[in-house]
């Protein structure tokens, strides 16, 4: 299941950024060593309770200064009330609640989301009290804290995921493929989810419910059944001059958190940018099932050596997307539409592989023959027993002498011959490694 999205929304000054950067200082290193990827700073994992969610920090994305401030609350606003599973909404407790904190309490108390209300900047007891005139906002409970000592935080984290269990009720394994388009702005993804949705009228519509789902595609090609969840932005025209970049991003690492499997769209005339590489490395990191779609294929001059010199920048430029499959596409005119759904189709199943512990450890034993694992200080690494603890993606867990003796370049011969036995194609594969005894 996706983890949550829980959004931090609020005018201006009131502590925003930080309790994300006090919140994102809890987590546990998170895995930054992956190639080609820049983290930004505009989300992070949170864990509380065993619970794991994303926080979006919507302060974080910096507007064009002559914009008018309403306006971009009210754009980070609707962005949050969007994308988020739980709203954080924080008003600031020293000034007291202004006009501004009644127009954002007006747009969050029509949407569905649950919403937790917390007055930040109260440090001390005697300050306690600033928080009754805050009922006013009709949002509910107000949760006090201080968010740049840390105090108070349990409470408002605690009121956050009491809300996760409603979220994981609704949430039940469905039958579709929920498939997220993912890429820069321009690069094709409307034209081709236009083309998918248009093409396939046999069921199309929009599911009802939350403003989210509003703008998802469920499509029934034959005997498929296929979630597009569109990440080309909030269909009005806005005024404002936002930071696109940021946005597309945030709206990206949204739909990929939902999705089973990713198309990561690159746009033929320009080649792989840093922002395909900084989404695509996010759809690596939380390991869902891929596919490099290159569109626009019909605008390149072509020679018979085109698509191999094509494919080989891309490999290098996503060298940590070695296991996903590459197809030429053209959303415009339909070329090998047809061949991407099949494609979709593959890589879904070979993210859902289970393999049988029999066949798995046979294989892992022959590689093992074939290949003897490394020595640190005279002492061979010894593999006992290899299970397959679960899928999307699949992950193994490896019963070793001593988890020490690991090296990343056996990790990989062994990934290379799970692949070699069992495809495993587009789809990301997780070790875990558990020190047993010998007997």
């Amino acid at each position: 299941m996706s983890k949550p999205i829980v959004a931090i929304v609020g005018r201006p000054n009131v502590g925003k950024s930080t309790l994300f950067n006090r919140l994102a200082g809890r987590r546990i290193a998170i895995v930054e060593d992956t190639p080609g990827v820049t983290r930004d700073r505009l989300y992070c994992e949170v864990e509380w309770l065993n619970n794991k969610f994303t926080l979006i920090d919507t302060g974080g994305i910096e507007m064009d200064t002559e914009d008018v401030i309403l306006k971009q609350m009210r754009r980070q606003a609707e962005i949050a009330i969007e994308t988020a599973d739980v709203i954080v909404f924080m008003v600031d407790g020293k000034t007291g609640i202004t006009a501004d904190d009644y127009e954002v309490a007006n747009m969050l108390r029509k949407t569905n989301k649950p919403v937790v209300l917390v007055v930040n900047k109260i440090d001390n007891i005697e300050m306690e009290d600033n928080k009754y005139e805050f009922y006013n906002l009709g949002i509910g409970e107000p949760y006090t804290i201080a968010a740049s000592s840390g105090l108070g935080l349990g409470d408002m984290l605690d009121a956050i995921v009491s809300h996760f269990k409603d979220r994981a009720d609704d949430e039940e394994e469905s039958p579709e493929i929920k498939v997220a388009i993912i890429g820069k702005p321009n690069a094709g993804k409307s034209t081709l989810l236009n083309k998918i949705v248009g093409e396939e009228r046999s069921i199309v519509s929009d599911i009802p419910g939350t403003t989210r789902d509003a703008i998802d595609s469920y499509v029934e090609i034959g005997e498929d059944k296929f979630l597009f969840i569109d990440t080309a932005g909030i269909r009005r025209k806005s005024k404002v001059k936002e930071d696109v970049e940021k946005y597309s991003v945030l709206r990206s690492i949204t739909a990929i958190e939902r999705a089973d499997v990713c198309l990561v769209m690159i746009d033929a005339e320009e080649g792989v940018t840093e922002q395909d590489e900084r989404i695509a490395g996010y759809a690596h990191e939380e390991g869902k099932a891929v596919v490099i779609v290159v569109n626009k294929w019909d605008k390149i001059e072509k020679n018979d050596k085109t698509m191999n010199e094509f494919t080989k920048d891309i490999r290098k430029d996503l060298a940590f997307l070695s296991y996903a499959p590459i197809i030429f596409i053209s959303a415009k005119t339909g070329q090998r539409i047809n061949k991407l759904i099949d494609l979709i189709k593959y890589v879904a199943n070979q993210h859902a592989m289970r393999i049988k512990t029999g066949v798995l450890n046979e294989v892992i034993s022959e590689a093992v023959m074939m290949k003897q694992p490394p020595i640190e200080r005279g002492k061979p690494l010894k593999i006992y027993y290899v299970t397959q603890a679960s899928t999307k993606p699949p992950t193994f867990i490896f019963f070793v002498n001593d988890t020490n003796i690991i090296h990343f370049s056996y990790e990989r011969y062994l990934e290379n011959q799970l692949r070699q036995h069992f495809g495993l194609e587009g789809t990301p594969i997780r070790f875990i490694y558990r020190a047993k005894q010998e007997d």
